[in-house]
């Protein structure tokens, strides 16, 4: 039986599998990542939080408005003596009293500290869109991770399988040749044993292959259970130079950019605690309406009713207070310098990353280019040693460390076809240009 190389997508082996298994494209996986995933749905969460926040609602601009009314009932006894020196009294006399009243507040100005907030929460709210797409690099990052993983492991399992028809097709021809006295029966058993241990290392592929697809399943937040097809085509980004990457990382690193947002809310945290040392002005007006009705014969007055309009304007002036507001404004000054000092350590940081990927991703290139003619090399080997076992010209032994040679060549090809793809994609997130590639 001659072993050939092929160039056909491994997709192929769709027409040896279930017909219940589908294949999950690429670009179905990102989809249902994106939609399902339950990490990306706690951020976005906390993004929808984050917009609320720097809503104008929550901004402290907007005047407040308050309603109040009540009304009481009051019974007395009473007494009183009259000009004339009589003195007369009533029993259970009742008081009404009812009033109501809309009261307006509005700060005209409070040191600046509402306008400093208000740029806070902005800057929160679009750090907070930067952790959403932090969320999903890392979870697509993870995605390809078990999916390139999902697909090696079919390659694998794909090889061990015709390792295995390979030493089944040995055994045949041994029990042939010792059928006809042309061998010992030495050959026999040897064949045997190979084909023992290919079937338990083609289960165990089988099996690690099942329990990377319930990997891939709780990334994608499906039902477990749900078996598919990885497509094990892989396609390089073309044309990536190291100069280019190294300028894409400084402008769009994820980590830099939250970095760069955080340093403008501490910023903005320190001017608006120093908003302390300024006096706050407000506005305040009330329409209200008051209402007495008194049945008491000894009463001057038995129903009163009032109605106006108050407005008035109060400056407060904190002048000390125990020396809180100064240690808070040195606290906000610290954190200010603290979170430039992190945002130095991140950026050399990034540089070291961006420069770690880009020499991890040629390196990989250069084990896959000397992999792919390792797996030539010894496809050619094996296929002249199948010749001349036939025609007996070699042993069993060699014959089955010929195809033992191909079967570890396709398993590392494979292994390095998929790590170069992973590294090019981890450098792509550190230069942030994940989710701008065709994958």
């Amino acid at each position: 039986m001659k072993y050939y190389l092929t160039t056909i997508p491994f997709l192929f082996t769709v027409l040896f599998v279930s017909a219940q298994e589908q294949l999950l494209t690429k670009e179905e996986a990102i989809d249902l990542t994106l939609e399902n995933n339950l990490g990306i749905q706690v951020a976005r969460n906390t993004q929808r939080i984050d917009a609320n926040n720097a809503n104008i609602l929550n901004s402290g601009y907007l005047p407040s408005v308050t309603a109040i009314a009540g009304g009481t009932i009051d019974k007395q006894n009473t007494e009183g003596t009259l000009g004339d020196g009589n003195t007369r009294t009533a029993d259970g006399v009742e008081t009404r009293r009812y009033n109501a009243s809309v009261n307006v507040n509005y700060t005209l100005f409070d040191g600046l500290g509402r306008h400093y907030n208000y740029k806070s929460f902005k800057e929160r709210s679009q750090q907070s869109e930067l952790e959403v797409q932090q969320s999903i690099e890392t979870t697509i990052l993870q995605l390809f991770t078990v999916y390139y993983e999902v697909a090696r492991l079919t390659e694998n399992t794909e090889n061990l399988s015709q390792a295995l028809e390979i030493s089944k097709e040995r055994l045949k021809r041994a029990e042939y040749q010792f059928e006809y006295g042309q061998n010992t029966g030495l050959d026999v058993l040897n064949a045997e044993v190979d084909i023992n241990t290919d079937s338990i290392n083609l289960l165990n592929s089988r099996q690690q292959l099942r329990n990377t697809m319930r990997d891939l399943n709780l990334i994608l937040n499906r039902e477990l259970s749900v078996t598919f097809i990885a497509d094990t085509t892989v396609n390089f980004v073309p044309g990536l130079e190291m100069e280019n990457m190294h300028n894409e990382a400084k402008l769009n690193n994820i980590r830099l950019r939250i970095a760069e947002k955080q340093l403008s809310i501490n910023n903005y945290n320190f001017k608006s605690a120093k908003s302390a040392y300024l006096p706050t002005i407000g506005l305040t007006g009330t329409y209200g309406w008051n209402e007495s009705n008194n049945n008491s014969p000894l009463a001057f007055v038995v129903q009163n009713t009032a109605t106006g309009v108050t407005g008035g304007v109060n400056l407060t002036w904190n002048l000390f207070d125990g020396g809180r507001s100064i240690t808070n404004i040195k606290n906000s000054k610290i954190n200010y310098e603290t979170q430039e000092l992190l945002q130095k350590q991140i950026d050399l940081e990034v540089e070291r990353d961006i420069r770690n990927a880009w020499d991890s991703y040629t390196n990989a290139l250069y084990v896959l280019e000397v992999q792919e003619k390792n797996l030539q090399t010894n496809l050619d080997n094996f296929n002249r040693t199948d010749e001349r076992y036939k025609l007996g010209q070699i042993t069993s032994i060699e014959f089955r460390q010929a195809q033992l040679n191909l079967l570890n060549a396709e398993l590392a090809q494979s292994q390095a076809k998929y790590s170069a793809k992973l590294a090019e994609l981890q450098m792509l997130q550190v230069s942030g240009q994940l989710l701008n590639v065709d994958f």
